[in-house]
């Protein structure tokens, strides 16, 4: 099952500011909470993602038993609970448990030095 966003309790409200854009790795994950709403924050080919801390098998963190998370290639994220891989251009998850779900992706806008959530809904087919 694939929720988005907003759908999960305590998604933050547009105009929540998520980090500073210096926090965010060029290579690796920020997992950070906002309040008690888990996220994953990346970078890549300069371009920030950023999807709910929640593998849809199971709602579980992907971080939950190990921080290592990203693929040694940079190209997906694994999650640490059942190995379910997710790719992190769109969160679609290419094998495991939740094969045929993907990653929520939080909407979010760039301003001077910093990440903030915004309430347009990102259209994923």
């Amino acid at each position: 099952m694939t929720l988005k966003w907003q759908e999960f309790p305590g998604a933050p409200v547009s105009g929540t500011e998520i980090c500073q854009l210096g926090d965010i790795p060029e290579q690796g994950v920020l997992s950070i909470m906002l309040g008690e709403f888990p996220l994953l924050v990346l970078k890549h080919l300069n371009v920030v993602r950023v999807f709910v801390n929640a593998c849809p098998h199971q709602f579980l963190p992907l971080d939950l038993r190990s921080d290592s998370i990203l693929s040694t290639d940079g190209l997906r994220l694994i999650c640490s609970n059942h190995q379910a891989e997710f790719r992190i251009l769109d969160g679609t998850s290419t094998s495991g448990p939740a094969k045929g779900c993907r990653l929520a992706e939080v909407s979010t806008h760039i301003t001077t030095d910093r990440l903030i959530v915004t309430a347009q809904s990102l259209n994923i087919h």
